[in-house]
């Protein structure tokens, strides 16, 4: 459109979403503001602390440094829709939970967004070792923990993943 405007459609946590919105709104403005989805957090806004990390297309994404527009035609899945539909903590949000991986929250959905990536990427894996899943959520800051309950609750979050897909 001449103004400035594109009409940017997506599918968003399941949801198919056609919205008309400025050509250089952020993904991270269009998801918190448009879409009112305040999972998304922004913080630094340079892509260097992961708060705003989605999943684009099944790869984590620094929502403050894509274009709304940029997402046109993909699957982005927030914090949100990492969360089952019944309201319950996802395994991997109450393996957070479980293992005290979280102090303020506020880095707590892009670590969530990382951490599912990298289960997602190796579904068979349950032997992540400290080093890999530092590698693996290296792109994201927390500034209130020493990391050791969130690669603890990754870790613990493959280990279930494991014994619940395994025949008893």
């Amino acid at each position: 459109m001449s103004d400035g405007h594109v009409t940017v459609a997506l599918t968003v946590n399941g949801r198919r979403v056609e919205r008309e919105t400025s050509g250089r709104r952020l993904l991270s403005d269009f998801l918190r503001h448009d879409l009112g989805l305040k999972g998304t957090h922004v913080g630094c806004e340079h892509g260097v602390c992961g708060a705003c990390t989605v999943l684009v297309d099944g790869r984590s994404a620094r929502a403050c440094l894509m274009l709304a527009a940029q997402a046109h035609g993909a699957d982005v899945v927030t914090v949100e829709g990492l969360t089952p539909d019944d309201g319950t903590l996802s395994p991997l949000q109450a393996c957070f939970r479980e293992a005290h991986a979280l102090q303020c929250g506020f880095c707590t959905p892009g670590f969530l967004a990382a951490a599912h990536e990298l289960l997602e990427e190796h579904p068979d894996r349950v032997d992540f070792t400290d080093a890999e899943t530092r590698a693996a959520l290296s792109g994201n800051v927390c500034r209130c923990t020493g990391y050791a309950q969130i690669v603890e609750a990754v870790r613990l979050a493959a280990r279930r993943r494991h014994e619940e897909a395994s025949p008893a």
